[in-house]
């Protein structure tokens, strides 16, 4: 018996290590994502202008480079970015999946 009591608390406290370290990862991650709110503005301000108008045309165009990497003209790419960075600052996110 007492074995089996020693095995449930050892076990209940890695649970209880792990739980924790996934919470601070997850706290960490999310105040990082807080603090790139105002590099997130700047994209979401040029998927709206005409800068981004006049760049998928040259790209549709093809008029830019065959190997520049070019997710930012997709239109869906952004879009579905900022989507999911209103989902999960609003809280969402994830945690309708539990």
């Amino acid at each position: 018996m007492r074995k089996a009591v020693i095995e449930r608390i050892r076990s209940m406290e890695t649970i209880l290590d792990t739980a924790n370290e996934k919470l601070d990862a997850l706290e960490a991650a999310t105040a990082e994502l807080k603090a790139y709110q105002i590099e997130i503005q700047k994209l979401e301000a040029y998927y709206t202008s005409e800068d981004w108008k006049k760049d998928f045309a040259l790209d549709e165009a093809a008029k830019l480079p065959a190997d520049l990497k070019r997710g930012v003209l997709s239109e869906d790419g952004i879009y579905n970015m900022l989507e999911r960075n209103r989902e999960l600052l609003s809280g969402s996110g994830s945690e309708n999946e539990l």
